[in-house]
Formats: structure tokens, sequence, C-alpha cells
């Protein structure tokens, strides 16, 4: 269960204001080195705590340590991902004469042995919001601070920062619609891009740092992740690509293509967004000027803009919900008659539920590390009401095959497709895994891709296929229970029984 934290609001951040913060009045000596803690914000580009440090003049080390024992640390599928961003990012800080640091152990104890080797002055790092991690931040602060060292935070990952996105009452919003509406009008902290760093000042003698190959972060026996390289390129570049193909083109047709996971409507900037390969405010500048230039429909791209909005709000809940991750924020909920169903959620879980749309996104994400945003919401429906497994269990299964697991995010959606979180679908909307394919894949084009063994099936009954005739079967080369799996649920009747679970709740509520 996630830890509790009893002191103010306002004490959880580093400081009343939200604005950069100072544990020691003094700056660092010229001649004593800063160092630049990432994690989540694996950048060169708009990244304000390195801006800091660089100003500093002091020389800048920057640092990446990985614990393993960390909560929520990254699952299989990050893991890939943050080899691969970590090498993009050690090329890009080589090139501006500065290497980056890798150390891997408990994050406390590995930067004050990095301050105390390298007899860094300071120590900048940007901001997380999720409790475990605010109390690491707090603690390693005032331990810095007794010991003369100056440390300075800073926002890197949003827009805004959560306690500056307030309702009329002054409380924190629960409500998405009213959220994106102030957050909007707000716009972004950091208007204008700041400059690049084109080189930074090394220390007189860089301390040692890990090989990135001994973290052994890549799968080798099997290698599940050999078709990642084909769909993603991890690190900035990579992110500035997709932002600028995403503008250029499918960004045109977004409000009416981000439901089909049969085309290329979407952005997938996701997992760069969550390893801070790119930030939100450079989204949102970049987006922005595209749509001043008339470069990209605006309309469409109003429209991706709310869904960063959605990950900010996701953010805001994470803040000021501790047990986000864990509890449902509807407490009632707490007492949902869920079904202990080892058999149901493995099928699930291999894309063997006899569902086409459903086992179509669950292979997609074991092959790729990603599935489309629709059906992530179809997919987790049927685990929750169809199969009434506990959300935290897909909550577990993405965090683990996502390469763009994210905290906030992972855990506002399930909540939300569960119906116990806040602003949340109602629990009896329940989504029809038929109709939802037939809707949003109707020739079932990417049911196709990714169940081929049933792809020769006619359009008809390409989602349903134990409504197919037996010749249509057989022409097909399709033995439902053999080839493919017969449904492991009738929809109807798990309808009915997750309603008759909602009514238990509410009656006893």
């Amino acid at each position: 269960m996630t830890k509790k934290q009893n002191a103010p609001r306002q004490s959880k951040t580093d400081s009343n204001t939200g604005s950069k913060t100072q544990s020691a009045a003094s700056s660092p000596a010229a001649a004593s080195p800063a160092i630049v803690w990432l994690r989540n914000d694996l950048r060169i580009e708009d990244n304000p705590a390195l801006q800091a440090a660089r100003e500093s003049g002091a020389a800048v080390i920057p640092v990446f340590i990985l614990d393993d024992d960390a909560p929520h640390a990254p699952g299989g599928a990050a893991r890939w991902w943050l080899h691969h961003s970590l090498e993009a990012l050690s090329e890009q800080f080589s090139s501006l004469g500065s290497p980056l640091i890798l150390r891997r152990g408990d994050r406390a104890d590995c930067l004050k042995a990095l301050v105390e080797e390298t007899g860094a002055g300071a120590v900048f790092w940007n901001r997380r919001y999720y409790a475990e991690h605010i109390a690491v931040d707090k603690a390693l602060k005032a331990d810095l601070a007794d010991a003369g060292v100056r440390v300075e935070s800073f926002n890197g990952a949003l827009l805004r920062e959560p306690w500056e996105v307030k309702t009329g009452s002054g409380g924190f919003y629960k409500v998405y619609s009213p959220f994106w509406r102030s957050l909007r009008a707000m716009g972004p902290a950091r208007p204008d891009a700041p400059p690049t760093p084109r080189k930074l000042a090394p220390p007189e003698k860089a301390p040692a740092s890990d090989d990135l190959s001994d973290w052994r972060l890549l799968p080798e026996k099997p290698d599940w992740a050999a078709a990642f390289g084909e769909t993603w390129t991890p690190g900035a570049k990579g992110a500035r690509k997709r932002l600028r193909d995403f503008l250029n083109g499918p960004g045109n047709q977004y409000t009416d293509g981000r439901n089909r996971p049969d085309g290329e409507f979407t952005s997938r900037l996701s997992p760069h967004l969550a390893f801070g390969e790119i930030g939100p405010a450079q989204v949102w500048r970049e987006t922005r000027a595209a749509i001043d230039e008339g470069a990209v429909d605006e309309k469409s791209a109003e429209t991706f803009l709310s869904e960063i909005g959605w990950r900010e709000f996701s953010y805001n809940l994470l803040f000021h919900f501790d047990a986000l991750p864990d509890e449902p924020m509807r407490s009632e909920f707490a007492d949902y008659p869920w079904r202990d169903d080892k058999a149901g959620l493995r099928a699930w879980q291999k894309g063997e539920t006899g569902y086409p749309i459903v086992d179509a996104g669950m292979r997609q994400l074991w092959r790729t590390g990603w599935m489309h945003n629709r059906v992530r919401m179809i997919v987790a429906s049927f685990l929750i009401k169809d199969l009434l497994v506990p959300w935290q269990e897909g909550e577990a299964w993405f965090w683990d095959t996502l390469v763009d697991a994210d905290i906030a995010s992972n855990s506002a959606s399930w909540q939300w497709v569960a119906g116990c979180g806040a602003d949340a679908a109602p629990y009896f909307r329940i989504f029809n895994p038929v109709s939802q394919g037939e809707k949003f894949d109707p020739d079932g084009a990417y049911v196709r891709r990714f169940v081929p063994e049933i792809a020769a099936l006619p359009k008809k009954y390409i989602h349903a296929p134990w409504t197919a005739p037996a010749d249509v079967l057989k022409d097909a080369g399709v033995t439902l229970g053999q080839t493919y799996p017969e449904p492991v649920v009738d929809h109807a009747e798990a309808r009915r029984r997750a309603l008759s679970g909602y009514d238990k709740i509410k009656k006893s509520a």
C-alpha cells in the first residue's frame, strides 16, 4: 500500500511557491562542480535543471542513477527503452564536452557519494510528483543542505505545477473538462524556448561511470523485444522527429482518426514524454506554432493538445491523491466483489480471450511495447468488467509491458475505466468488444495484422468468429477452440454480472 504523507500539502513540494528552490544560501565556488541529477527528463533541450547548472558557471556533471529497488522502478519494456535512451543521451552529453555518469544502487546513497567524490557545491534536478519520490527528494535536499550543498529543483515535466491549477475555491480539480479549460487558459509556465546548450564545462576529473551494457537492461533469452526497434527510435532526436512527422501528416486528421487503430493517426509520443526526451512545453509550443502558421488543422491540433492536458490532469490527481496507483479514489470500490480468475487473467495477458479486438490489442502490446489508446480502453474494460479482475492487475501488467509506462497516466486511466477514479467513466459504461471492433476497425485491418490466424475471415465475422457458419470458418482455416479460442466469457452475461456487483456496493455505500 502506498505510504501516506501526513504533512500539509504545500510541504510536499520543494518550496511553498513551486518555484526553483535553494537549500543553501551561498552559490557554489567556481571550482566546485554542479551535479545535474537526471530522472524522467532524459534530454538536453528545454531542461530547466541542466540550464540552471550551466548558468551557474560551474563545471557540469550529468548523472543518471538506476535504483532497481525504488518504488515503481522501470518494468521490462521500459528497461529496453531506458537502455537506448541513455545510449542516445550519452552521445549528446559527450558531444557537449561533459560525459553522462551512470551509477546503480540506492538513489540517495549514490547521489551523496557522488557529491563527496566530486566536491560538488550544487545539485540540480527536475521535480517528481509521486509521494514516495517526493519523500526521497525532500530527505535528500535536507541532507545535502546540512552538508552545505546548494540544491535547486525545477518543473521540467509539466506545463504547470499541480498546485498552480486551482478551482475557484482553491482546491484541486477532480473533473477533467474544467481542469483543461483552466490549464489551457494559463498555458505553459515557460512560453518561450530557452537556448539549447552547445557546450558544457566538464569537471577537471570526471567521476567513474558504470558501463551501460553491464546493467543488462535488454532482454536476451528470449529477446521478446526483438521487434521494438522496428517501431521506435528512443531519444530526444527520435522524439522531435515523431512530433514533426505527426504535425506534418496525421495531425490534420487527429480529431476523427485518433480512435481508429487501423491507421497511423496518433503521435506515438507517449514513451518520449514518459522518459522526458521531449517535454510538454516543447510539444505545446511546436503545436501552437503549427496552428498559427496554418500548417495543421486547428481543430485536430487542439484535440491533440487536450490529450497533453489529460496527462497533466493525471499528474494533478497523483500529486493530490497519494494512493492513486494502489487504491480506488472512490472508496466504495474497495468492497467490489472482484473474482480471482487466474485463467481469465492469463488469457487476457496472452491475447487469447476469443474476442479479436481484445486479443489484437494485447498482442500489439507484447510485440511493440505499445497499444492504441482506444484499444487500451477496450482491453481494460474487458479485464475489469467482463472478467471482474481487479484493475490493479491490469495496471501492473501494463507497467511491465508498456514502453510508455507512466505512473500518473497508467494509474489515472485504469481508475477511469474502472469507474472508481476522478471524473471516471460510469461503471455501467461497459464496452462491448464486438461493437467496438466493428465501429473503430470496420474492415478488420487491425485485427488481421495482430491476429493472423483469423485474417481470412470475411469482415462480417472478423470481430465475432463464433458467429460464422461452419463452412465460412473452414474456408478461412479457422477451427474454434484449436486455431483460435472460443470466447472465454459471454459478454452479455458478463455485463449483467458486473452490474450486479455495482448494485451491491451502491446499496452498501
